[in-house]
C-alpha cells in the first residue's frame, strides 16, 4: 500500500479509503469484519463511515459492525484512520425531533456521544460535516468542534458534499476564530463521468489544504465494467447506472470507454481508481466492497499505471470543464 498525507495534516492515510456504506444494508456482519480484516492486512488505515448508515430502521448499524470489530482487538482501533460523518436526520421514522439532525452545537455534541458510544471508541480521527448547514453559522460550529477537540472527541474536521465557496467560509471563519486548524478534507463525488468538482471545488480545497477524497469512483458502477458484465449475463444496472444507460449518448461513452481500456488490456473498475490516484489534490479514492474479492480489486489500482496515451484517451472520452473561471466564461 501507498501512503500520502492528509491534506496539510501530519495525519499519514493509505491511497485507497475502505468505504463502509454497505455494512448492514447489504454485507452482513461477519462478512464486514473480514472485509476490514483483509483492508488492514493490504495497508488500508483509512476507514470511512457515517452515523446514519445502515440507513432507515437500521441507522447507526454500520456504526456499530466497526465498533463490534474493534472489540476484537488485535489493535484494530489503534491501527485505523476512522472517519465519520454528522448532519443527516438520525430519526428511524424519517421524523427528527427538534435539534436531533444538521449542525447545531447541540446536535454535534449529541451526534458525536452517540457515534463514540456505537463505534465503541474514546476519539474520531475525522469528523466530517455530511452536508453544509445553511441555518447555522460557523462561528457556531467551529466553537462546537473546538470544545470537542479539547475534550479529545476527535482529532480532525472535514467536509463532505461542500461546494467550493462554503469551503472558503468554513476555513475563514476558523482562521478568524485563530487557535482552530479548520477543515482538513473533503469528500466530494469526483469521477471519470463527473468532473464537475475540478470547477471549483478542488482547487479550493488545494488552496486551503484539504485532501480530496472521492466518493462514488465507479460512479454508481457505471465505470467498473457494466456493458460487458450485462452482455456476459453478469451484474444488472440499478441506481446511477440505469440512469446513465437508458441515455443513448452516455450508453455509447460508457461502451467507447469500455472499449478503450480493453484494448489496452486494463479492467474499467480498476483504471476508474487509478485514474483518480493521478489526479491534483487527490488523497485517495472511497472503495465500498461487498466483498473480498471487490476489495482484491481495488487493490489492484494501487499499483497500476496509466499509459500517457490511455490518460489522453480517457481525456477524450470524458473531457473535464477545464479550469476556472475560463470553465465559466469560454
Amino acid at each position: 500500500m501507498k501512503y500520502t498525507q492528509l491534506g496539510r495534516t501530519g495525519l499519514k492515510v493509505s491511497r485507497l479509503v475502505l468505504g463502509t456504506m454497505n455494512f448492514g444494508p447489504q454485507t452482513d456482519e461477519a462478512d464486514s469484519h473480514a472485509i476490514m480484516d483483509a483492508a488492514l492486512d493490504a495497508g488500508i488505515n483509512f476507514f470511512d463511515t457515517a452515523n446514519v448508515y445502515g440507513w432507515g430502521e437500521n441507522k447507526g448499524r454500520t456504526e456499530s459492525i466497526i465498533g463490534n470489530w474493534f472489540a476484537k482487538g488485535g489493535e484494530r482501533r489503534d491501527k485505523v484512520v476512522l472517519a465519520t460523518k454528522v448532519y443527516g436526520n438520525m430519526g428511524a421514522d424519517g421524523e427528527a425531533w427538534p435539534n436531533h439532525d444538521k449542525l447545531s452545537a447541540l446536535n454535534i455534541r449529541r451526534a458525536v456521544d452517540a457515534s463514540l458510544k456505537r463505534l465503541r471508541t474514546d476519539y474520531i480521527d475525522l469528523y466530517q460535516f455530511h452536508h453544509i448547514d445553511r441555518n447555522t453559522p460557523f462561528e457556531e460550529i467551529w466553537q462546537a468542534i473546538d470544545v470537542l477537540v479539547q475534550q479529545g472527541k476527535i482529532l480532525y474536521v472535514g467536509s463532505s458534499n461542500f461546494p467550493g465557496y462554503k469551503i472558503a467560509q468554513a476555513n475563514e471563519a476558523a482562521a478568524r476564530r485563530g487557535g482552530t486548524i479548520g477543515l482538513v478534507s473533503e469528500q466530494c463525488l469526483y469521477n471519470l463521468a463527473e468532473r464537475r468538482a475540478e470547477m471549483e471545488v478542488i482547487p479550493a480545497a488545494q488552496d486551503y489544504g484539504l485532501g480530496v477524497i472521492p466518493w462514488s469512483p465507479l460512479h454508481g458502477g457505471v465505470l467498473g465494467g457494466l456493458i460487458k458484465k450485462q452482455v456476459e449475463g453478469g451484474r444488472r444496472a440499478s441506481g446511477r447506472a440505469t440512469d446513465a444507460l437508458a441515455d443513448p449518448d452516455t450508453r455509447a461513452r460508457i461502451q467507447s470507454y469500455e472499449d478503450l481500456l480493453d484494448k489496452h488490456g486494463v479492467e474499467p473498475g480498476e483504471a476508474a481508481l487509478a485514474w483518480l490516484l493521478t489526479r491534483p489534490g487527490v488523497t485517495g479514492p472511497i472503495v465500498g466492497p461487498r466483498t473480498a474479492e471487490q476489495l482484491e480489486s481495488a487493490l489492484r489500482a494501487v499499483e497500476l499505471e496509466l499509459s500517457g496515451e490511455l490518460l489522453a484517451g480517457l481525456d477524450e472520452i470524458f473531457p473535464g470543464p477545464g479550469p476556472s473561471p475560463e470553465a465559466f466564461a469560454w
